[in-house]
């Protein structure tokens, strides 16, 4: 417990980038993306896989620049970004599916796996760029994320007795994952209380339904890694483990966070 602790102390200058927010956090999130990238396609390598990585690293990349280009350049309405995050996704499907034609085993996995990580790694993470433009609702990404994981270690430490997924995960229970819900949910109504008085409602909902979602990318990351037969993603986060090891819970939570905030406002426009 003592390093991750002290490994968690030393990882929160990273939130000066959410602070200043728009390209240093744009920046940060491509980073993590590729780092992310890399370890589940070494992952993959180790359970004998042989991912077409360049799909991966490229479509991530794209998909990066395309909402660069949006956000931060503004040459793109939101139409045409919707049009071509479209595209986006159709090059990355088809490139995964056509790659296997010209390897010489005809492996009709090797696409597929790439195109799944940058879906799951690229696509994910690039809802924390979204969100971040509104600079307050980005804090309950990390809040709701870091908020479930903290309160349901706890809540699960001291109070634990169900098995939640044993198979997956044994030391998570039952009362930690409800634990992890209150507290993320509790959490984020005190920071709409504090920062958003006229948004707290949608606060509290955003940090209750984006709870289960960031214990299930938990467990979803032990998932790939027991089939990969890995501990951790990495070792570069002593007491940690790697980038995928830290963001997995992130990866789901963004999607939520971003939803309810759209709605949020779709509602306000109403």
């Amino acid at each position: 417990m003592k390093t991750r602790i002290i490994s968690g102390v030393l990882m929160m200058p990273l939130l000066l980038f959410v602070w200043y927010g728009k390209t240093p956090l744009f920046c940060l999130c491509l980073a993590l993306a590729l780092i992310g990238l890399h370890e589940f396609f070494k992952g993959l390598a180790v359970m004998g896989r042989r991912p077409a990585s360049w799909i991966g690293y490229a479509s991530v990349v794209a998909l990066y620049a395309i909402t660069y280009l949006f956000l931060f350049v503004k040459v793109l309405s939101a139409e045409s970004y919707a049009l071509a995050m479209n595209l986006w996704l159709f090059a990355t499907v088809a490139a995964a599916l056509f790659v296997s034609l010209f390897r010489k085993d005809h492996d009709v996995f090797d696409g597929p796996l790439a195109a799944l990580a940058a879906l799951y790694i690229g696509y994910f993470s690039i809802h924390i760029v979204l969100t971040s433009e509104n600079t307050s609702w980005i804090w309950l990404v990390f809040l709701s994320a870091f908020g479930t994981d903290t309160m349901a270690y706890f809540t699960g430490y001291f109070l634990g007795k169900h098995k939640l997924c044993p198979n997956l995960s044994p030391k998570k229970t039952v009362e930690g994952a409800v634990g992890g819900v209150l507290g993320s949910m509790l959490l984020c109504l005190l920071y709409g209380l504090l920062f958003e008085p006229s948004g707290a409602v949608y606060c509290a909902a955003a940090g209750l339904f984006a709870s289960p979602f960031a214990q299930a990318g938990d467990l979803i990351a032990s998932a790939f890694k027991r089939k990969m037969g890995i501990k951790d993603y990495g070792k570069l986060i002593p007491g940690h483990g790697g980038v995928m090891d830290r963001i997995d819970s992130v990866l789901l939570t963004a999607p939520v966070i971003y939803y309810v905030y759209s709605v949020f406002f779709t509602l306000l426009a109403g």
